[in-house]
C-alpha cells in the first residue's frame, strides 16, 4: 500500500477533488505511476494556503503523521490560470525538508485547459510544459474526458 497526500492551489479551496479521486481510481494522469494492483490511500488533502504557500511549510508534517509516503501537487497548480509561480519551490522544500518525494500533478490536464494554455506565450517560456510532461502524455480522449 502507498499512502499519499495531495496539495491543491488555494484558489480552488472549495474543490471537491472529484477529478483527482477519479484519476486515482482510473490510474491516469500523475497517478499512472501506481500500478492498478497497488492500493493507494489518500492520507491528507489540503490547500497550499494561498500565495506564497504558507501551508506548504506545515501540511507535509501532518501528512507524515498519517503515514504519507509521497505528496502530489495538484494539476491545478500547473494549469490553473495563472500557473503557480511557486511550484518548483514547493517541490524542492517538501523533498528537502520532509524527505518525501513530490509528484507534479494529479488528474490529467483537461483538453480545454491545454488548448487555452497553448495560445499563451508564457506556457513554453516558463517551463510549465516540462513540469506537465507526465500529464501531457495522456491521450487526447482521456484529456477530453476531464473537461
Amino acid at each position: 500500500m502507498t499512502r499519499i497526500g495531495i496539495i491543491i492551489c488555494a484558489r480552488y479551496k472549495d474543490c471537491g477533488g472529484g477529478k483527482c479521486f477519479r484519476a486515482l481510481r482510473e490510474r491516469v494522469g500523475a497517478f499512472a505511476v501506481y500500478p492498478v494492483t497497488e492500493t493507494v490511500e489518500i492520507v491528507g488533502y489540503s490547500t497550499c494556503g494561498g500565495c506564497p504557500g504558507g501551508n506548504v511549510e506545515y501540511v507535509p508534517a501532518e501528512f507524515l503523521k498519517n503515514g504519507c509516503q509521497a505528496i502530489h501537487l495538484a494539476t491545478g497548480l500547473i494549469v490553473g490560470y495563472p500557473p503557480c509561480p511557486n511550484i518548483r519551490r514547493f517541490k524542492e522544500f517538501i523533498e528537502k525538508q520532509y524527505n518525501l518525494p513530490v509528484v507534479l500533478g494529479t488528474h490529467p490536464i483537461p483538453m480545454k485547459y491545454l488548448n487555452a494554455h497553448e495560445k499563451l506565450s508564457f506556457w513554453d517560456g516558463t517551463g510549465m510544459r516540462e513540469l506537465a510532461s507526465r500529464l501531457l502524455s495522456e491521450s487526447s480522449e482521456i484529456m477530453k474526458s476531464y473537461d
